[in-house]
């Protein structure tokens, strides 16, 4: 922005008609009154004054001048749109308005116009041909303009090029695949998509997709996807020319990596479609047409491949992934949930079927290991996103009626198909399936299809079971009458399928009592056999995945015994081989897998009991939960050390990365626990940092549930407190950190979050400027400031230290340079504190400040009447650190243009102190003190304060 073009200055006004002169001095008066508030820089009280006075003027010179004077006010506020159009209204009255113009120009080439605003400085040069802010604006836009035209040529150029190699027939496959590619990176740049589309690159990109060559397919997705990206209107353009249905079968093959990136195409379009586009359009906002349309259409044709048999398995997992994307709203507060009602409507009973798919039974839809569980956390999320009672029950009574309706007294493979949808339910909305298996006869049907002789029915049905006796009523009612059919197919069964399924239920059945010593519901050792079992199908490698997956299932219940827990860290086979299972393609493991971790380190929510509450239920006759003495913390940290050794790190951090929504917010909840435990010992941070466990937190910090950012981000925080930031998060992932760690110093985080967050911001600060910057944009300081108040001693002294780090911005000095505040009288009363730690800190933060800003000199003798005194305890310490620290404060005042402070200084006690001190032997150990105290003398003789010592001739 240019200075000399901000003033808003009054002119003279004639009034023309007498009628109007009570108006035309309140629009007058309103005018000035923003003026005022402009230069006060109070920008939105300024165009409050401006639009009340636009509104009762009249005249039109008067009208152009309040145009001209908002304008300047939107250019301040990055509001380019409103500021070209006040400036437009204002060059309308009159087109010589040089301030007018020259403010629509600054608009203009914010918003990308360059010609527009090279026409509008080139006027402005024509009315004032010597104003250099003129002539060098019309130069910089001209150097501009031309590089401009120079890269779109170049684009031309090489986006015909890949054209021509395509197009021909004999040229070199190689040579047709690199063109492909090449077409893919151009079109991530705006220039580039622009010109493969208007270069009639639609056509062309779909004669690649009909050669049904996977590269060239693949090439052309992408290339598609480039082009819609932040580009709406490009994106409505290419849905009509290439369809919404041909887009749908081509995401339908047989071919995870087409499904995938045909996935990103319709994400790509969903984003630009609501919202993701950014261009600022102004006029042209009207020529864009409205995309509801379009969108609908997607969902619809969405919703039909979810239950298509002509739909492929990836091609299927896709579409259910882009669901739960896109369809449940992604912020509470927003009140607009149609699209889930209108999914619940047409698409919920597809979704059960996709659930109540059995693979081992003919005539099935085709999936993946991963499908049914996708189509369980859809079913979740649609769920959560509903707002009231009676749309929940309408979810209720669909689900029950499309049960129900598969219910069929003379078909087996209805009924089988019934249970493995409630399962689907349960795995999800748990309390919609819960409250469906209430209904009479469904257990009953559960328990006798235990015993069918068929083992497909078997199967389904103990999967049933298990899921469904998560709540301790419905384990007591399987516990009562299905723990004796459970042992028996598990003991006569030769499926070793339906086996290790029957041996899961048992185990989730004896986990029923939580971790609650006292509850078990099984005999002491029945436990640890069914987990020794577990661990021996887990290191069976000759099993398939999905056998070897439902052993860490049962793992999971069973290692909330701590006797099992010991045994399973214990067994390093065991632990690598779940870990290796962990990182395979087969994401429905994860959860289990973290349910196993959060178990063996105890870090799941535990709840303090007051030893007063313990008694009064003890003598109330009321149950008490008793602790297993191997939940102790010394017990706890011997198998965290296990788990290190066996290469935990490693399986979280690729456990993070799976870019899959079976990573569910719960599920990395549970893996911010996991880390969170493992950082707890500082000798543990430094094996977590060294296998990548650092840059995984980042996500789990940013991404997921409330409770589970925070963990996240206190494992970060304890990290970050002890380590190099620079080795632990290597790159750009550095400032990453930041956001999660000032979240911690929210008022409602605890103490010790507080603390943790204080110290590893510290070292933050302490690295670089664009760190410092970071921390400030974060909006950390006022709550750094706040905790310099804290009574915790810790705290206080983590928080000035860290504000010593920050004290080098100019946006810190500046709060301190404020009046009617106490942030400088703080300093300096921390300045006398007994606290070495605290007086260091602060001693350190005041030397800096008064050296960047030497107005505080003065200002820090006016906050205090202990100034003096507390100078003079400093620059006596007996620690170096502090002592040098008090010595560059004494130089920042005597180097402050204050003559009469420097004086004062001087005919005090100090002068003496600086004497002895600067007349000390050189020292190694403090010789940083000595130079400093010598450095202070030399300049009060530079001042006339003080004579060199001579001695007579």
């Amino acid at each position: 922005m240019f200075k000399s073009y901000w003033n808003l200055e009054p002119v003279n006004y004639n009034f023309s008609f007498p009628h109007q002169m009570g108006e035309m001095v309140d629009s007058i008066q309103l005018k000035d009154e923003g003026n005022k508030h402009f230069q006060a820089g109070e920008v939105d009280k300024a165009i409050e004054c401006y639009t009340k006075a636009i509104k009762l003027c009249k005249d039109k010179k008067v009208l152009a001048v309040i145009y001209r004077n908002r304008s300047a006010c939107f250019l301040k506020k990055e509001s380019f749109t409103n500021a070209a159009s006040d400036a437009s209204k204002a060059i309308d009255v009159d087109a010589t308005d040089v301030k007018a113009l020259f403010r629509r120009c600054q608009a203009l080439e914010k918003l990308g116009k360059l010609d527009m605003a090279f026409k509008d400085v080139q006027r402005c040069s024509t009315i004032e041909p010597k104003n250099k802010t003129f002539l060098e604006t019309l130069r910089r836009l001209g150097a501009e303009i031309q590089a401009k035209l120079k890269t779109t040529f170049s684009t031309d150029s090489r986006v015909q090029n890949m054209f021509d190699i395509l197009l021909d027939e004999e040229m070199d496959k190689d040579k047709k695949e690199k063109a492909a590619n090449n077409l893919v990176v151009l079109a991530r740049e705006d220039a580039g998509a622009e010109r493969i589309f208007q270069n009639n690159g639609v056509p062309l990109l779909l004669d690649m997709l009909e050669t049904g060559k996977e590269e060239m397919v693949l090439a052309a997705i992408r290339t598609f996807a480039g082009m819609c990206t932040g580009h709406k209107s490009r994106t409505m353009a290419i849905i009509h020319l290439v369809g919404i249905d041909k887009l749908c079968s081509i995401m339908a093959v047989d071919n995870e990596d087409i499904a995938l990136a045909t996935s990103d195409l319709f994400q790509c379009i969903n984003d630009s479609l609501t919202g993701g586009d950014r261009r600022i359009y102004g006029k042209e906002e009207a020529l864009v047409l409205d995309a509801s349309k379009d969108l609908k259409s997607i969902l619809m044709a969405l919703l039909e491949m979810v239950a298509s048999k002509k739909v492929s398995g990836h091609g299927r997992d896709q579409a259910l992934n882009l669901l739960c994307r896109n369809v449940p709203r992604k912020d509470k507060k927003d009140h607009d949930h149609s699209k889930s009602l209108f999914t619940i409507d047409h698409g919920l009973k597809k979704i059960l079927k996709v659930c109540g798919q059995i693979p081992d039974l003919p005539d099935q839809l085709p999936m993946t290991e991963n499908t049914q569980l996708i189509a369980s956390v859809l079913l979740d999320k649609l769920w959560d996103d509903l707002r009231c009672d009676p749309e929940r029950d309408h979810y209720r009574d669909v689900c029950d009626e499309y049960i129900k309706g598969k219910f069929d007294p003379n078909d087996m493979d209805r009924n089988i198909h019934a249970i493995n949808a409630l399962s689907g339910l349960l795995q999800g909305p748990f309390d919609v399936g819960n409250q469906l298996v209430g209904r009479q006869g469904i257990m009953e049907m559960m328990v006798a299809l235990c015993g069918s002789e068929r083992e497909v029915d078997q199967m389904v049905a103990v999967e049933a079971l298990i899921h469904s006796s998560t709540k301790m009523s419905r384990a007591s009612f399987i516990i009562t009458n299905g723990v004796s059919l459970l042992k028996d197919i598990y003991k006569k069964t030769k499926n070793e399928k339906i086996k290790i399924r029957a041996l899961v239920g048992l185990c989730k059945l004896g986990s029923a009592g939580g971790d609650d010593y006292s509850m078990r519901q099984f005999a002491e050792g029945s436990t640890e056999k069914l987990a020794k079992q577990c661990r021996k199908w887990l290191c069976n490698s000759a099993m398939d995945t999905k056998t070897r997956k439902w052993a860490i299932e049962g793992l999971a219940y069973l290692t909330q015994d701590a006797d099992v827990k010991d045994d399973f860290v214990e067994d390093e086979p065991a632990m690598k081989a779940m870990f290796e299972l962990a990182t395979s393609k087969d994401k429905t493991i994860l959860y289990a897998v973290a349910c196993t971790l959060v178990n063996c380190t105890n870090s799941y929510e535990k709840k303090d009991i007051m030893p007063e509450l313990v008694q009064l239920a003890k003598f109330s006759k009321q149950h008490v939960p008793e602790q297993h003495p191997k939940d102790k913390k010394d017990f706890i940290q011997k198998r965290v050390k296990r788990m290190l050794k066996g290469g935990v790190i490693s399986a979280l951090t690729v456990m993070v990365k799976a870019d899959n929504l079976l990573l569910t917010d719960q599920t990395k909840e549970m893996l911010a626990r996991v880390f969170l435990a493992l950082a707890d010992d500082a000798k543990n941070r430094g094996t977590i940092c060294a296998h990548g466990g650092g840059k995984a937190l980042i996500p789990l910090a940013l991404e997921g549930s409330a409770i589970g950012k925070i963990r996240a981000s206190h494992a970060l925080a304890k990290i970050a407190a002890v380590s190099n930031p620079e080795i632990a998060f290597p790159g750009e992932r550095i400032y990453e950190v930041v956001r999660p760690l000032v979240s911690l110093l929210h008022p409602e985080r605890d103490g010790v979050q507080n603390y943790e967050a204080l110290l590893s911001l510290t070292n933050l600060a302490g690295l670089n400027d664009k760190l410092r910057v970071k921390i400030l944009k974060e909006k950390a300081l006022p709550e750094i400031e706040q905790y310099m108040f804290e009574d915790h001693d810790h705290i206080r002294q983590a928080a000035t230290e860290c504000m010593c780090n920050l004290v080098t911005c100019k946006e810190v000095q500046d709060r301190y340079l404020e009046d009617g505040n106490d942030r400088l009288k703080l300093l300096v009363l921390m300045c006398a504190e007994d606290d070495e730690k605290l007086q260091r800190a602060a001693a350190g933060a005041l030397a800096m400040l008064t050296a960047a800003q030497k107005k505080l000199c003065t200002k820090m003798t006016l906050v205090t009447l202990q100034w003096m005194e507390i100078l003079q305890r400093l620059i006596l310490h007996d620690q170096p650190q502090i002592q040098h620290r008090g010595l560059v404060i004494v130089y920042n005042i005597l180097n402050s243009d204050d003559n009469e402070l420097a004086k004062k200084l001087i005919e005090s006690e100090i002068l003496e102190i600086l004497t002895v001190i600067g007349k000390a032997m050189d020292n190694p150990k403090r010789q940083l003190v000595i130079d400093v105290a010598r450095t202070c003398l030399v300049k009060a003789m530079d001042l006339g304060l003080i004579k060199p010592f001579t001695t007579p001739s």
